[in-house]
């Protein structure tokens, strides 16, 4: 068999792979308020994370082919607690609060650093951070605060654009652009960034390769 036809024989079944942990009934395990919470470690582990209202809930929705898996909401703040999911008892995908929401009260804004900074840097399951960009907007300085938070706890990071849809493609590529510029000064940022869309199924199968592909090295 040539070169290319066991790259090409590799790459459909990291396809499948993917295909499969993401097309089997994923489930809701549990909210965690405090760390002695926390589920017993068991596999690879990847961290959503953004500001409140970018779509978490909406993009963890999408990649598992559900419409109710996660709670959507127009109010932003509304996840105060890390959720839980697990995808066919092999890989768990965590919800966090967002942030970044000025109306919080302070004492909720400081609990929510607080869990998820100590979430962070405690867990040794946690193999990502897909750090959630609205595509509309590009960074924000509460993004560059993420960052800085996840920088301190040394956890690597990939950057999501999320609402591509509704951003013409000459602006979304001057955006990624600017993304990708500042990602060269974070250490612990993946140097790709991915587009997506949870209303028009954008760029969903590369970022479940993605995730699928930390299994390797479960």
């Amino acid at each position: 068999m040539s070169k290319k036809a066991e790259d090409t024989d590799e790459a459909r079944a990291r396809a499948e792979t993917a295909r499969l942990l993401f097309a089997r009934p994923p489930h809701f395990m549990l909210g965690v308020a405090r760390l002695d919470q926390l589920p017993e470690a068991a596999g690879p582990e990847v961290a959503i994370a953004g500001r409140s209202n970018v779509g978490k809930s909406s993009l963890i929705n999408a990649l598992t082919n559900r419409t109710d898996l996660a709670r959507t909401s127009n109010t932003p703040g509304r996840t105060q607690e890390l959720n839980y999911f697990e995808l066919d008892g092999r890989l768990r995908l965590v919800d966090l609060p967002g942030y970044g929401y000025a109306k919080a009260p302070k004492a909720t804004v400081e609990a929510w650093t607080e869990l998820v900074f100590a979430f962070l840097r405690g867990r040794a399951t946690l193999r990502l951070v897909v750090l959630l960009i609205d595509g509309r907007h590009g960074f924000k300085p509460a993004d560059e605060e993420a960052m800085t938070l996840l920088g301190k706890a040394a956890v690597p990071f990939v950057v999501v654009l999320t609402k591509t849809d509704l951003v013409k493609k000459p602006e979304l590529a001057r955006r990624v652009a600017e993304i990708r510029a500042a990602l060269a000064k974070k250490p612990a940022a993946w140097p790709e960034i991915f587009t997506t869309s949870a209303k028009d199924r954008l760029g969903l199968d590369e970022l479940r390769l993605l995730m699928a592909g930390l299994l390797e090295h479960a």
